[in-house]
């Protein structure tokens, strides 16, 4: 089970990693392969943990989560012999003899801080990384999801090494003890305000971190495109979990004149996927909290329907041929509502996202290759995906992380491994060649011999 916050836990943890536990390829695989079978073992009960907490239909905690993780792990197991390797620096002519190298290292004990809308991949893709990478780490479930969070304290309590991992779960009073000790680097996946308080946390001892934040995710829709294919990705992508993806498209910018053709073939593709009353769909996720349903509320008037249970729900929303207000600056909806923006040419598109915050992802639909390179050379994101959704994010061999306002660091594969390493640099070099010049004093014709041989060698 999960523990309330105790000062001994960082500490014992440091002791084990200090004791060199984590170090050896043959510790990370163990707790790797555990990991996975975790998963595999108490896939009904994880399954049915996050749809209690957040309605996600068990084929979405498949896919977005069990299958995605199973993926991570064993993509790790696969690489981790290359990524511990060290890897040999090119030198210069001017400091031969002599062999450099370097080396990933773990940076020690690191927390990980999870978010409710993918309570299980939010926490443990990170420690995928985390554990291919050698380190000790307790992980914070999100209190929004009790049920996932306590079965991630029990799995993690049965399965892996309890001197080098623990679960603390809570609430912010919880966070915020946490967030006073001193790690080795912190993890978060939030909101922006969460994110600035934990860079003051962390700056205190100091610690690196990686920031997993939101943004207003764009999708392009240019001319000369199928426009059934195209509203089925984005359909599908958006309401996903109930649009509450922070990778999912916050609005559409839909070339003039193809609005209503797109409107009308997400309306389509919403009764195929949901049946003729999406919102009340048993295949179809729910808008988790009524501080959030509130806001929406608020936002887009009208929209919550009542549910033959009593409860209140959001069904998939399309508001066709809205204003840039809807675009570009402004608060990410973060739900299941997707505003069609009209663009006349490709340069206005640009010009919407760009008055907004850096995204963590671009999503654009052209077949144009002038228009693709005008959209990478003239925006910022986190990522970019031609002609579909999400799948940018799902590809092991790809760094996943924003830019800017959308966060830094990144992960997955790779990408993670290094994110909790650092490098250490190694250089070795002979004994018995001793060149005198090097040393003091330096004469005038000494001084200038030494500058062209550094000017020539270098």
């Amino acid at each position: 089970m999960g523990e309330a916050f105790q000062q001994p836990v960082v500490q014992a943890l440091r002791t084990a990693f200090d004791s060199g536990l984590t170090r050896p390829r043959a510790w990370r695989i163990r707790q790797l392969e555990a990991l996975g079978r975790f998963l595999r073992e108490r896939e009904e009960d994880l399954a049915a943990a996050v749809q209690a907490d957040v309605g996600k239909p068990p084929p979405e905690v498949f896919f977005t989560e069990i299958a995605f993780l199973q993926g991570e792990i064993r993509y790790a197991l696969r690489h981790l012999g290359a990524w511990m390797r060290p890897k040999r620096a090119a030198l210069p002519l001017l400091y031969q003899p002599a062999a450099a190298s370097y080396t990933y290292e773990p940076l020690g004990v690191v927390l990980i801080i999870g978010a409710w809308n993918y309570p299980l991949q939010l926490v443990l893709s990170p420690l995928v990384s985390a554990i291919a990478a050698g380190n000790c780490a307790v992980l914070k479930p999100s209190e929004h999801a009790p049920r996932t969070s306590a079965c991630i304290a029990d799995g993690i309590g049965c399965y892996l090494d309890a001197q080098a991992f623990r679960v603390v779960e809570g609430g912010p009073r919880e966070v915020r003890q946490l967030l006073r000790e001193r790690f080795d680097h912190v993890f978060f996946t939030g909101s922006r305000a969460g994110g600035r308080e934990v860079m003051q946390a962390a700056a205190i001892h100091p610690a690196s971190v990686t920031l997993e934040l939101g943004g207003r995710c764009p999708c392009i829709v240019d001319s000369g495109m199928h426009i059934r294919t195209v509203a089925r990705r984005i359909a599908w992508a958006k309401f996903l979990n109930a649009g509450q993806t922070c990778i999912a498209p916050d609005y559409v910018l839909v070339r003039r004149g193809l609005e209503g053709m797109l409107a009308d073939a997400l309306r389509e593709a919403l009764v195929a996927f949901y049946g003729p009353s999406p919102g009340r769909s048993p295949r179809y996720a729910r808008v988790v909290g009524d501080d959030r349903l509130l806001r929406l509320e608020e936002r887009f008037p009208g929209i919550v329907e009542r549910e033959h249970s009593g409860g209140r729900t959001i069904p998939p929303t399309i508001l066709e041929d809205a204003g840039e207000e809807h675009a570009g600056a402004g608060e990410e909806i973060f739900g299941p509502v997707l505003p069609l923006v009209p663009y006349k040419v490709i340069g206005d598109a640009i010009a919407m996202i760009r008055s907004g915050q850096e995204p963590l992802a671009i999503y654009l639909f052209s077949t144009d290759r002038e228009v693709q390179q005008r959209v990478l050379g003239e925006t910022r994101s986190g990522g970019v995906c031609i002609n579909d959704l999400l799948f940018q994010a799902a590809v092991p061999s790809l760094p996943f992380g924003g830019v800017g306002r959308s966060g830094f660091g990144a992960y997955h594969g790779r990408a993670g491994f290094e994110e909790f390493s650092t490098r250490r640099s190694v250089m070795k070099r002979p004994i018995v060649a001793d060149i005198w010049l090097r040393y003091p004093p330096y004469g005038s014709r000494k001084f200038r011999f030494l500058r062209w041989l550094i000017g020539f060698f270098q």
